[in-house]
């Protein structure tokens, strides 16, 4: 169960959770070459950002912490990350900020991912991040801690992608396990992680 540290977001934490993995993820191995143009970078990356936040938002399985210096979007069994006017809409998002070159590149990475998704029904960590300015604190690990105790109430099954290899460990810390690797276009190798659901005491 989700204790006091943690909330389910609202409307209202859009910008701030925008903010939150525009910051997480401006020097990520995959998003941060996935946008090249640094000076731009920040505001690029938040359009895409910003769709998929908003658009996870109809389920109620966005977590973030109470000031949302960190939040986690999960997307449950049966859902999906965008409706399909917002996916057929993103690629065109992403080239007005950008060019048709780099949303085509952005758009294959988040086409390799599903592809290697798996069949069964999970809950799906899409996005988890803490602002830069609230790094080392723990935040983001307690959050998804959080997170995971929700799932497993349900007796779920969790999965990932980590686009960081630095993060492997602190995934397998609290009982994910590499799945299968992702090579992307650009060279970079994601890693596909899962965590078996629990049993439910009864």
């Amino acid at each position: 169960m989700v204790n006091a540290s943690a909330r389910v977001a609202t409307p209202d934490d859009l910008d701030a959770v925008v903010a939150a993995f525009t910051g997480a993820f401006l020097d990520d191995p995959v998003w941060g070459p996935a946008f090249p143009d640094v000076r731009r970078r920040a505001v690029q990356a938040a359009v895409m950002w910003r769709v998929y936040a908003g658009s996870a938002l109809r389920y109620p399985w966005t977590l973030v912490t109470p000031g949302v210096e960190a939040a986690a979007v999960w997307i449950p069994p049966g859902g999906v990350e965008l409706t399909e006017e917002e996916a057929g809409g993103l690629e065109e998002r992403i080239a007005r900020v950008t060019d048709a070159g780099t949303a085509r590149a952005v758009m294959e990475i988040g086409e390799r991912f599903e592809a290697a998704h798996p069949d069964e029904p999970f809950f799906y960590l899409t996005i988890l991040g803490t602002h830069p300015d609230h790094r080392g604190k723990g935040l983001g690990m307690g959050l998804l801690a959080e997170s995971l105790d929700r799932i497993d109430a349900q007796g779920a099954p969790a999965y990932l992608e980590s686009t960081n290899p630095a993060n492997l460990k602190r995934y397998e810390s609290v009982g994910f396990r590499v799945r299968d690797e992702i090579p992307l276009a650009s060279g970079a190798v994601v890693t596909s992680m899962w965590r078996p659901g629990r049993e439910i005491p009864r």
